[in-house]
């Protein structure tokens, strides 16, 4: 299974399940940057009222304006934004029991900002480290390196098909949009993704960043929770 999604920092948690329980995720960074999504920035949940949350902003510089893909895109002050992020994730999880994971993703993720100022660099960097604390070992390739037809659902598809994968996991946000005939057409069933809505883990799954889940229960039991997702997509694969 693969899971084709563009690079989030710190992802939500819907998205970060997302990728745990595909076989592969392919890294869609040569799309068109759009400030009001997920690349520069993410929601920071308080560890003990989730419902309380802030923005963590990454100020980005876009050189070809609105028409800027997601790879082109630039931290304005990378040195500025390491000792941002660090401030703020430590003032909502500092506390937590689980610190030493946070901080372990966390320190994977400003690494990027030593040789890098591209967001896309950091966002991916950023989910790879969240993947890497939780054991998933899966492959990440990057959608740039691949070549596909101009349509969205055909591009989709043909990165799916390019990288040998037999199905293709899709979201709730993707299935609004997404066209499944170019699957068909090459033999790939698109598998739609759901995460429970049920208890107080998921509840905040499709707005807050997944170090709030990380930080209120833990690598282990975090990772508990996203492998019996992945079991129950693997069993609507066998039938």
């Amino acid at each position: 299974m693969c899971a084709i999604h563009q690079p989030n920092l710190f992802p939500r948690l819907s998205t970060l399940a997302k990728l745990y329980a595909a076989d592969r995720w392919i890294v869609l960074d040569g799309v068109q940057f759009a400030r009001r999504d997920y690349q520069h920035r993410a929601r920071l949940a308080d560890l003990n009222e989730p419902a309380r949350q802030q923005w963590l902003t990454l100020p980005t510089h876009l050189p070809q304006g609105r028409s800027t893909l997601i790879s082109q895109a630039r931290l304005v002050d990378p040195q500025r934004t390491r000792r941002t992020v660090r401030l703020l994730v430590r003032q909502y999880f500092g506390r937590s029991p689980h610190w030493r994971a946070v901080s372990d993703v966390l320190d994977a993720a400003l690494d990027t900002l030593d040789t890098s100022d591209r967001v896309a660099d950091l966002a991916r960097t950023s989910t790879i480290a969240l993947l890497t604390v939780l054991g998933w070992s899966g492959e990440v390739l990057d959608s740039s390196e691949i070549p596909t037809r101009p349509g969205r659902s055909e591009r989709l598809a043909d990165l799916a098909a390019a990288t040998g994968s037999t199905h293709y996991l899709c979201g709730t946000g993707g299935l609004r949009y997404l066209d499944a005939d170019p699957f068909d057409a090459l033999g790939i069933p698109v598998l739609p993704f759901h995460t429970p809505v049920d208890g107080l883990l998921w509840q905040w799954a499709q707005r807050a960043s997944s170090f709030w889940a990380l930080s209120a229960i833990g690598p282990g039991e975090l990772a508990n929770q996203l492998t019996a997702q992945r079991e129950a997509h693997l069993l609507r694969v066998r039938a």
